[in-house]
């Protein structure tokens, strides 16, 4: 999710020290007045045609070196331009007109990387080659041009997404530019080079091998990629299908230690390519495609033609845990659908990234199931969906569509609003149009559109022709452009009929402005089903049957509701006979009434005792998360805590006795994924929730043999609770002795399972003594940056140590900031603090951290955070009396 550009001569890395100065080789003339600083969309005074982009890449080495070319065609007569680079040492600068070379000078304005280059002599409108040699450092997080030892080699990748191009190139860093890169990487001999485009000769040259490949189609800054490395890899081809003619090369990398690991995602690969290929009815739009892993990137990105993943979301075979396989087919098929809608078809400003993240989310889901269906992948999105609704709810935050005026802002708009709700309203949207128009629409709009760049305005007139009917589109905006969540109140009319009314949905103690939606809802009653498009704030629906009324047909409307009492009794006894999304939908509005004040934990915990046995592993496990949400944020008190207990043991014992247990690797291959993954959720119940005692010395037993060699003792799936249960089971200094094991075995292990894996069970051990050494930052070379933050917010997310982590983060948090957490760390910070409860918590952050967070990307996260915490403080000094009594006489 970021792009970048580079180029390099057969200039070696410099020394640091001399990186810090500037050396202009020519005279230029005394400075002029400079326009404002755009400090977010640059003017069109300037326009890219073309790069060329020549990069010195040794991994091994601190800093990289280039030489960028940017042919250009100016407006309008110029003595200065502005540009993007960040933390660039440019040794050289020049501009070439007619024939003509002119010397220039270059200062970085801004520290988001705005640059302004200055002439010698002012330059006259039209064409022009602009010039640099530079270089710059390495970044250790996922962002710019980043490196990584992985076993004993280094390893160097690309991350762009959003404004980190500028930090390895000169550039016009903004998605409206798109144009072509050739691009030359030049290495030291031996390794694996990878950009966008097919590579077409490779040579040596002194002591580097040459890699020259071909220009790009079209593309923005943020979606090159450049790739340095040992590689392992496998290849194939995508046969042919009716929408592309010839084979399409496809090959999957990854560091060395994943060979073998590989194949699965090759086939996989495949067929995904081809089930986007008929959806959109057009051929894979770039020449080749290479699915390509790194150990620390949090994610994905969709770099045309070269795919970056986490090594977890790639690497495995095909006996994976059932969630491994899910994510593999979700986020694949997600970045392949931003292959066409995102890097075919850009937007043209990042207020309209929507376009690309709310749409390939929902794509994500839906053809990763179509992949497997047995996998039930789809029911994700939902789950995504209706979790993004408890950061909708908040008075702080954006809507979907968000206008974005300096670069700061960008980064916020990578957030559950944009994946989560965006995707599930796409979902609403299409299925209240119809699978087949809202395909076309999207059809329309990409063939509109090829190779160029968009904006909203163009996919809702696309769904505008499309839908053939002129309300649809107002109701999507009416969900893209205003934040908060509908919540649909139903009342019973004297004729056997329903009122229902629109209003936002506010947690207890809050009060939510007024607002209106279009709201496409759907309703079920038995095999009846009826759907309505609700524009007012009231309306009336009258629905045949006898059955209970389910006001989220599907699951798939973005909205909450509220029953009458009768009406919540008849739906929660009957919610073994909803389907997954339906389940989903009912357990999000009872809780959410719940945490309103309205309906009973009471209700929740009977719909738990319900749904314990549904086929969907989703909605089984949905209504039991929700009141664990309650256990964890101090509702339950002594008494509270021993009713859960019971609770969970009653629900979830006898579930263990039909599915068994049994931790050895392989023991369930072959069996249905669903089932399988129903089986972890009963085992983490019971461990977690019940505190089990058999179950968690089991699972200790397993830990201990797989630690000592034994790698056939504990199958991956169960890799977080054995690791748990083991470490769990060591009192004093065993358990600190316990830890620093498992953390020397999971850094000599480049497995990409077990060591993030083992290093969150360390994190998040709840053992006070651990956090402070992982606090203190365990002495060891092989311990990433990233996996030290990530290690942090595992202690955070302990209910045991979170106090002492929020110390130590608050008196790190200008190293954490400054740090290079890479893609989006610096904006997710604040989600550390999420799992407090207190009004007084809500007032010391906000003290502690809104200064120094403000104009930061952080910014908004930090509000959001802070109103969360508040909410949750409020409603608990108000009703934990009454939620503990409840919980305490659970049988």
């Amino acid at each position: 999710m970021r792009s970048f550009l580079l180029a390099a001569a057969s200039l070696l890395a410099i020394p640091a020290a001399q990186a810090q100065v500037e050396t202009p080789v020519a005279p230029v003339a005394a400075a002029v007045p400079s326009a404002p600083i755009p400090r977010g969309r640059l003017s069109d005074a300037v326009v890219p045609q073309a790069y060329r982009l020549e990069l010195t890449v040794d991994p091994s080495q601190e800093r990289f070196s280039g030489r960028t070319q940017i042919d250009a065609l100016l407006k309008e007569r110029s003595v200065s331009l502005f540009l993007h680079g960040r933390n660039l040492a440019i040794h050289k600068a020049s501009a070439t007109v007619g024939g003509k070379t002119v010397a220039a000078q270059w200062r970085e304005v801004d520290a988001s990387g705005v640059g302004e280059l200055t002439f010698a002599e002012p330059l006259p409108a039209g064409p022009v080659t602009l010039a640099f040699e530079y270089d710059a450092p390495f970044n250790d997080g996922p962002a710019g041009l980043f490196r990584v030892k992985v076993g004993d080699d280094w390893y160097g990748w690309s991350q762009f997404q959003s404004t980190d191009a500028r930090t390895a190139f000169p550039s016009f860093d903004q998605p409206s530019f798109k144009t072509p890169f050739t691009v030359t990487l030049r290495t030291p001999p031996g390794l694996t080079a990878i950009s966008n485009a097919p590579q077409v000769s490779q040579a040596r040259e002194g002591d580097r091998d040459v890699h020259r490949f071909a220009p790009t189609l079209p593309l923005p800054t943020y979606l090159v990629a450049m790739m340095v490395g040992p590689f392992a890899s496998v290849e194939g081809a995508v046969p042919p299908t009716a929408q592309r003619a010839g084979p399409l090369p496809l090959r999957v990398i990854s560091p060395r230690p994943n060979a073998g690991k590989l194949d699965f995602a090759l086939e996989g690969s495949k067929e995904i390519v081809a089930l986007l290929e008929g959806y959109f009815a057009d051929g894979f739009p770039y020449p080749k495609l290479d699915q390509i892993t790194t150990p620390i990137m949090p994610g994905a990105m969709e770099n045309a033609g070269a795919d970056l993943y986490n090594d977890a979301i790639i690497a495995m075979g095909a006996d994976a845990p059932t969630p491994q396989k899910r994510r593999f087919g979700m986020v694949v098929a997600h970045e392949l659908a931003h292959q066409w809608f995102g890097d075919l078809v850009t937007p043209a400003w990042w207020d309209d990234i929507w376009l690309n993240e709310s749409f390939a989310n929902w794509m994500g889901y839906r053809i990763g199931d179509a992949w497997r269906p047995d996998l039930n992948i789809r029911a994700g999105a939902l789950a995504e969906g209706f979790t993004a609704m408890d950061t909708d709810a908040l008075l702080a935050g954006r809507p979907i569509r968000q206008k974005i005026e300096t670069t700061a802002q960008i980064d916020g708009a990578f957030d559950s609003i944009t994946y989560g709700k965006g995707g599930h309203v796409v979902a609403m949207i299409a299925a209240f149009m119809g699978d087949a128009r809202f395909q076309g629409g999207v059809r329309r709009y990409m063939a509109a559109h090829r190779y160029g760049n968009a904006t909203s305005d163009d996919f809702f007139a696309a769904m505008a022709e499309a839908a053939g009917d002129p309300c649809i589109v107002p109701a999507m905006r009416s969900f893209i452009d205003q934040q908060g969540v509908p919540l649909l109140t139903f009342g019973r009319t004297a004729d056997g009929g329903y009122t229902v009314s629109q209003s936002r949905y506010a947690p207890f103690g809050v009060t939510a402005p007024a607002q209106r939606w279009g709201v496409p809802l759907c309703v079920r009653r038995d095999a009846d089903r009826q759907c309505l498009l609700l524009t007012e704030d009231s309306g009336t629906l009258s629905i045949p049957g006898s059955g209970p009324l389910v006001p989220n047909a599907d699951g798939t409307g973005y909205y909450r509701f509220e029953l009458p009492a009768a009406d919540w009794d008849a739906l929660i006894a009957g919610a073994g006979r909803l389907n997954g999304g339906e389940a989903q939908a009912l357990v999000d509005s009872l809780a959410a009434s719940v945490w309103a004040g309205r309906a009973d934990v009471r209700q929740l915990a009977e719909l738990a005792r319900r749904l314990a046995t549904h086929p969907d592993s989703y909605a089984a496990d949905a209504a039991t998360a929700e009141l664990s949400r309650l256990i964890a944020a101090g509702f339950a008190g002594d008494a509270g805590r021993a009713g859960w207990r019971r609770f969970v043991r009653s629900v979830y014992a006898p579930l263990l006795a039909q599915y068994g247990f049994d931790p050895r690797a392989g023991a369930y291959a072959g069996q249905d994924p669903e089932r399988s993954q129903r089986r972890v959720q009963i085992v983490g119940r019971l461990v977690n929730s019940a505190r089990d005692a058999t179950l968690r010395r089991a699972l200790d037993k397993a830990a201990l043999r797989y630690l000592a060699g034994d790698a056939a003792a504990l199958d991956p799936a169960w890799f977080d609770l054995a690791f748990g249960a083991h470490l769990g089971a060591g009192k004093g200094n065993d358990g600190l002795a316990r830890a620093q094991a498992l953390v020397s075995r999971a850094l000599a292990s480049e497995d990409p399972v077990f060591r993030p894996a083992a290093l969150d069970a360390v994190g998040g051990s709840g053992n006070k003594a651990v956090a402070r050494w992982v606090l203190d930052g365990p002495d060891d070379p092989r311990l990433r940056p990233s996996e030290k933050r990530g290690m942090l917010n595992a202690v955070m997310l302990s209910g045991e140590t979170r106090d002492l982590g929020y110390d130590w983060l608050h008196a790190n948090l200008d190293s954490l900031l400054d740090g290079g957490g890479g893609i989006f760390f610096a904006s997710r910070l604040p989600q550390m603090l999420a799992g407090f409860c207190s009004v007084e918590r809500a007032d010391q952050f906000a003290g502690d951290l809104r200064q120094r967070l403000a104009g930061t990307t952080a910014a908004l996260e930090l509000e959001r955070v802070v109103e969360r915490v508040r909410n949750c403080g409020t409603f608990r000094d108000a009703r934990r009396d009454g939620i503990a009594k409840a919980l305490a006489g659970l049988k």
